[in-house]
């Protein structure tokens, strides 16, 4: 079986409400690898800021002519791929290009085989926890907490909020309710996504550990691995980072320094399924477990399949399917704060070709 043809489009999906900072849209691209067999496979890039033009080009001027003429392995393709992009960057735009090639490879793969993706992976468990999640920072308190309680209903146990308030007692306050909201056996995480420099950081989690966190993501700019370990010191909450690590060797750095007590790759900004799964190795050899981020439609299908596995972000109405841009459910769902998948052959993700486009310019 051998690579034919390399398809890729774009679009933007509009986003129920906008998230913090005015975010009010995410963009898609999706790839579509055709064998000379004629077994099909479909990837995608997401993003929710920049880059899917440049992605979109990626696809098409570099990727698709790459990989033409080549047996469809996702290892080999993508460290091909890695050398020929090597000068546009190893992360970025680059990893995401590679990311819908990879992700199109294994589907097709899966698919030709006739199995689901987790099989072909290697399924190691049939269910993992999901956390109910949200981009809430700009909610006000009781919309927060409306929030919280429509999650408690659904049946979670878990839940992670945002954190880093311009004024540290807003925040404080915040946890504080939606701690007395879910009860003091949930599992309750916060987020600051890098908001802090290391004196905020610590001033906002000494305000923040009487409510027993179960982990504060990304407290600080996610490459400074020094600041993280001087923050180590002052708090014993564990720290959860990787939506912001782009590389296989920015988290063998965090592993290794130490800082990342719970690893979250995002399959996408990492590049793909391929070293997702080189990723969720390293942690494990480092005895941490892996919650990935975002992306619940194919997070949920890795998390069934590495060895350590903590939990799936069930993010809030920006499920793939929620934003309307699949043609059928993938067949992974979410239900009393646990994730399952039957997809069927592939990863079951059936993009609609009559989404709106990436507009120009």
């Amino acid at each position: 079986m051998r690579i034919e043809a390399l398809t890729a489009r774009a679009h933007r999906l509009p986003l129920h409400r906008a998230w913090d900072g005015g975010v009010a849209k995410n963009d898609l691209v999706v790839v579509e690898a055709v064998a000379d067999t004629g077994d099909t496979g479909t990837g995608f890039a997401w993003t929710p800021g920049a880059g899917a033009g440049a992605v979109l080009a990626l696809v098409r001027d570099e990727c698709a002519p790459a990989v033409a003429g080549l047996a469809p392995d996702p290892g080999p393709r993508w460290d091909g791929l890695r050398a020929r992009l090597a000068d546009a960057g190893t992360g970025g735009v680059s990893a995401m290009a590679m990311a819908a090639v990879d992700i199109a490879l294994w589907d097709l793969r899966a698919r030709a085989a006739g199995a689901a993706l987790t099989e072909l992976i290697g399924r190691r468990r049939d269910a993992v926890p999901a956390y109910a999640s949200g981009v809430n920072l700009d909610y006000p308190r009781e919309e927060l907490l409306d929030q919280v309680r429509r999650w408690k209903a659904a049946g979670h146990r878990a839940y992670k909020i945002k954190v880093g308030s311009a004024d540290p007692d807003r925040d404080a306050d915040r946890v504080a309710a939606v701690r007395e909201a879910v009860g003091p056996q949930a599992a309750l995480m916060v987020d600051a996504n890098q908001r802090w420099d290391l004196p905020a950081a610590v001033r906002a989690l000494a305000g923040l550990e009487r409510h027993a966190p179960a982990f504060i993501e990304e407290p600080l700019p996610a490459d400074d691995l020094a600041a993280h370990a001087r923050l180590r010191t002052r708090t014993a909450l564990p720290f959860a980072m990787g939506e912001n690590l782009r590389t296989e060797r920015a988290f063998a750095r965090a592993l290794a320094a130490g800082v990342c007590d719970v690893a979250q790759p995002n399959a996408v900004r990492v590049g793909g399924i391929t070293p997702f799964l080189r990723i969720a190795r390293a942690a494990a050899d480092a005895s941490v477990p892996v919650a990935p981020h975002l992306l619940p439609e194919l997070s949920a299908q890795l998390a069934l399949c590495v060895p350590r596995a903590a939990m799936v972000e069930d993010i809030d109405r920006a499920w793939l399917e929620d934003l309307g841009a699949l043609e059928r459910p993938s067949g992974v769902r979410v239900e009393e704060g646990t994730a399952t998948a039957d997809t069927g052959p592939g990863h079951g993700l059936a993009f609609r070709t009559d989404l709106p486009p990436l507009p120009q310019g």
